[in-house]
């Protein structure tokens, strides 16, 4: 009995000095990350942002920063929804995968079964497309770009608007990165679907993924708790350009907050939209034509940080940035969500992804 006794006391103290040290490191995360995001967010009149650090599922920092609305001097809350810009490819191409394991199209299809008419479609592919090796003009980078950035375009619109443009270099010869493969990709979903690719992510992914306050991006629908995005300018902050939004369209178009994005990741995980089988495409790495590997696979950046594996990727579009990283060896996920493209949160949110790796990872 004593000795049980004494096992019960020791295993009770055990947990109690556990409970410390993790509260006492917690504590600590949370001051070196505020200090961190208070070097580039200065002061609280200015746009602002959301920071997010999670783990197992769960978040273990989350904070809010700036002003969301300049004009109505609203602040900024962790639950403001925010435009993804590029983070959107994350979507698209796990939606091509989702309709590949419905057996409605491969990724090793050629571009020309679903656009017959697109130069050389025969020998790129939907895979060239999906990890930007297919070297096809970005039509970000067309001088002919703001004659269309605020009309309303088609998908076909947009296929027809760079299509005939020269190409940079032949399928699968090099990496470089590219937003015209992923409107032809937003468009082969909607070929393939037989709905818009709008419906597509509304149904397949946010709702089956609880994620409520996400949506396909406007400048026109009511959208609860709203963040507004702004310029810097040397005479101060100006409202966003607007564009249209059928112009990023599968590149760019999607708005989020940071705990849906991290439904989205916990989605993944659980494999709630794919199989692990087929998941694991986007999270692999692949070889151009010469056999060299490039760090990208399906809507993610495959990169490493402090010698662990991170999948990651940013997002900029007028008034936004935006960047998430996860870690899944130790299952932190690090969203760094903006309202100001003048305030890029890339650095910063790969910093407070080494720093929480430091805090909540194990020991190598």
């Amino acid at each position: 009995m004593i000795r049980y006794k004494t096992l019960c006391s020791l295993l009770l103290i055990s947990v109690f000095i556990f409970s410390i040290s993790y509260t006492a490191s917690a504590q600590s995360l949370e001051a070196k990350i505020d200090s961190l995001i208070r070097k580039d967010f200065a002061g609280n009149d200015g746009p602002g942002g959301v920071f997010m650090v999670a783990q197992h599922g769960k978040p273990v920092y989350e904070k809010a920063f700036g002003k969301a609305n300049l004009e109505l001097n609203a602040a900024m809350a962790p639950e403001h929804v925010f435009q993804l810009g590029s983070m959107t490819k994350q979507f698209t191409a796990i939606a091509i995968l989702m309709l590949e394991e419905q057996g409605k199209l491969a990724v090793s299809d050629p571009l020309s079964k679903y656009v017959p008419d697109y130069p050389q479609g025969d020998k790129i592919t939907l895979h060239h497309l999906l990890t930007h090796t297919s070297g096809i003009r970005d039509f970000t980078k067309m001088k002919s770009l703001p004659e269309i950035a605020q009309k309303d375009m088609t998908p076909r619109m947009m296929v027809d608007f760079f299509k005939n443009e020269k190409v940079d270099f032949l399928p699968g010869e090099k990496f470089e990165y590219n937003n015209s493969g992923y409107v032809l990709l937003g468009y082969i979903i909607e070929l393939v679907s037989g709905g818009t690719y709008e419906d597509f992510i509304n149904k397949q992914i946010f709702e089956k993924a609880g994620m409520k306050q996400s949506c396909y991006a406007s400048d026109r629908k009511v959208i609860l708790n709203r963040a507004y995005g702004y310029h810097k300018k040397t005479t101060g902050y100006v409202n966003k350009t607007t564009i249209s939004f059928s112009v990023p369209f599968a590149s760019g178009a999607l708005m989020s907050t940071s705990e849906d994005l991290l439904k989205w990741q916990e989605a993944l995980n659980k494999h709630l939209l794919l199989s692990e089988q087929e998941t694991r495409k986007a999270f692999s790495r692949y070889r151009l034509n010469n056999g060299e590997e490039f760090t990208y696979g399906y809507g993610w950046h495959l990169k490493t940080l402090n010698g662990r594996a991170t999948r990651e990727h940013g997002g900029s579009i007028f008034g936004f940035k935006t960047m998430g990283i996860y870690i899944p060896e130790e299952d932190i996920y690090v969203v760094g969500l903006s309202n100001c493209d003048c305030n890029s949160p890339t650095k910063l949110t790969t910093d407070i992804a080494a720093l929480a790796l430091k805090a909540l990872g194990k020991e190598k």
